[in-house]
């Protein structure tokens, strides 16, 4: 194989967080990338999103955690579970004190929008080319081939596919099959802080269980709001774009019988957004030849963990330092890439699956001994292995 005297020309498909990610370590670790976003401008859509310590010292190896801060809120309650009907507690969590002692970073919550702002920061505005929806991918032994709806391409020695659940590249890895509906939808709404019940001004990310439903909410922008995610059984409702929206009548009707809390702070938001959840076994390959994946495109999992992101900047640190370690053989790289990231992530996709269920149990036997096992356990502990985890520092171990 010819030796890559610069350093590997690498493609990053996909302009949201873990594209970014991706872009920002690779610059971090010495390497150039060029991102290719289809939007006209980049955005993220959705609202809130939590940041465990996972991925908090991540963010803090990038240099932007003065940025983060500015509009990040800590938390000092965590797993905060209660009871649909009456918002008795169930099990909750102190951060204050032990988040950072077991894990030697905080947990916070943020707007997504501010997240890929903060990653930005880190990534020159030359490695950025907006309005460029690849369509195709086309690989040999020596290069990549890029094409783009409007006609342009590009070469590249490597490419990154960070394009969401619907992934181009993911096509060319495991082929064009269509996600699975998961038969569960979810709603979304931001409360003004003015408008929102005290209770949900508290920094905690507070999560109400009940019967086929659960419902979670916290404050974002530094505690000028309150983000609120909902998850419901989709029935008809089958489109799973985050533009997508419903109604606050159809909204409340879904919770009308519950803690009045809930249903004030329901009423109290906009009009909400409401997507399909979607579902993707675990692959059991992320990468072939100079082509792999990242984030979404190569492990779509349920919220339920708040994981997401955090699972998508693990995948580019340590996607950085093997491509930074081998960078004239990227075949190698990226193998190395995908063994130490497909055992977690997919024992992630797992749990998160497996928690639909166990937050949706219908009032019983079942029901009582969840919420028994939640009072006689710790969260913060027994998700150890989630947030206590290193992924740069794992990867050289």
């Amino acid at each position: 194989m010819p030796a890559l005297p610069h350093g590997p020309r690498i493609a990053i498909v996909g302009g949201g967080i873990g594209g970014l990610a991706a872009a920002a370590f690779l610059r971090r670790a010495g390497l150039t990338a060029t991102v290719h976003e289809q939007a006209a401008e980049l955005t993220e859509v959705g609202a809130g999103i939590i940041m465990a310590p996972n991925a908090v010292r991540l963010l803090r190896r990038l240099d932007v955690m003065r940025t983060f801060l500015r509009r990040a809120v800590e938390l000092e309650w965590g797993w905060e579970f209660r009871r649909w009907a009456d918002g008795s507690v169930l099990s909750v969590e102190n951060l204050t004190d032990a988040c950072e002692e077991l894990y030697g970073e905080r947990t916070y919550v943020t707007r997504r929008s501010d997240l890929l702002d903060t990653i930005r920061s880190a990534v020159p505005s030359t490695w950025l080319r907006l309005g460029e929806r690849c369509v195709s991918v086309e690989a040999s032994p020596d290069d990549v081939l890029l094409r783009f709806a409007d006609g342009s391409r590009a070469e590249a020695d490597v490419v990154i596919g960070a394009d969401g659940v619907h992934s181009v590249v993911r096509g060319v890895l495991a082929g064009r099959t269509p996600p699975e509906y998961s038969g569960v939808c979810a709603f979304r709404t931001v409360v003004p802080a003015h408008a929102a019940p005290a209770f949900a001004l508290r920094p905690a990310q507070t999560i109400w269980l009940g019967p086929g439903r659960h419902l979670v909410h916290y404050p974002i922008a530094g505690g000028s709001a309150v983000n609120v995610a909902a998850f419901a059984p989709a029935g008809d409702h089958v489109e799973e774009s985050w533009s997508a929206t419903a109604t606050t009548e159809e909204f409340h009707a879904e919770f009308a019988d519950w803690d009045p809390r809930v249903t004030d702070l329901v009423l109290a938001g906009g009009r909400p957004g409401r997507w399909a959840l979607l579902d993707r076994a675990p692959l059991r390959q992320w990468s072939r030849g100079r082509v792999t994946l990242l984030g979404d495109a190569a492990h779509p999992m349920y919220p339920f963990f708040a994981q997401g992101a955090a699972q998508s900047i693990e995948d580019a640190a340590v996607l950085a330092i093997c491509l930074a370690t081998s960078p004239d053989d990227p075949e190698q790289a990226l193998k190395r890439y995908e063994s130490a990231r497909i055992p977690r992530t997919t024992r992630l996709q797992e749990f998160s699956h497996a928690r639909r269920d166990t937050n949706h149990l219908p009032d019983g036997p079942e029901q009582e001994t969840r919420d028994t096992s939640l009072a006689a356990s710790d969260p913060l502990v027994t998700a150890g292995w989630i947030y206590g985890h290193d992924a740069e520092a794992a990867l050289t171990t």
